[in-house]
């Protein structure tokens, strides 16, 4: 918990739920909230309820930072927040649990349907991989990464078709890889 506070500045955190209609359990789970709230009270903490949250997050994302919710609107969020950023294959996914342990992963796999024709983007893998390597402390590597991606992205040559290019998912890493090696 605090370690990952310190590391990446938090200042505020919202729970969503929709404990007005799920009584039970998500009246426990702002149980739990409230009470590790309480032991980090630089972090300004409040509650939101699913469905508006939805409708906040479209009209300004900006006025949020860290989103806690349960898995089930985890999932339901997560799509609707890659529709906003291009689709399921640029959104990352990083779970934090006790004692440091993370676990980094693109936000609803790999898209292994797509792997037999090539056409998968890899972006949300590759920018999973960047938030494990800051998290291990290894930045650098993150930032030359995260250059090679964002450059291969905003040229526009090499993009898979989901975001509106024509390149394979080889062709668009090999593009990331060749960017790598010539900042090196």
């Amino acid at each position: 918990k605090q370690w990952y506070q310190r590391r990446v500045a938090i200042t505020a955190g919202v729970a969503l739920h929709k404990a007005n209609i799920m009584k039970m359990s998500d009246g426990t789970f702002l149980e739990e909230c409230r009470a590790v709230a309480e032991q980090f009270p630089q972090i300004k903490y409040r509650e939101m309820y699913l469905d508006s949250a939805c409708l906040k997050i479209v009209k300004d994302p900006s006025q949020f930072d860290v989103m806690l919710m349960p898995n089930l609107y985890g999932d339901i969020f997560s799509d609707l927040t890659a529709g906003l950023i291009g689709g399921l294959g640029l959104a990352p996914s990083g779970n934090m649990g006790k004692d440091g342990i993370a676990i980094y992963e693109a936000v609803h796999g790999t898209a292994d349907d797509l792997t037999a024709t090539n056409k998968g983007n890899p972006t949300a893998l590759l920018m999973s991989g960047l938030m494990m390597l800051r998290h291990l402390e290894l930045t650098s590597y993150a930032d030359k990464i995260e250059k090679a991606i964002l450059e291969t992205l905003t040229e526009r040559k090499f993009v898979t078709g989901d975001i509106g290019g024509s390149a394979t998912n080889p062709q668009y890493t090999a593009e990331i890889c060749r960017k790598i090696r010539a900042s090196s």
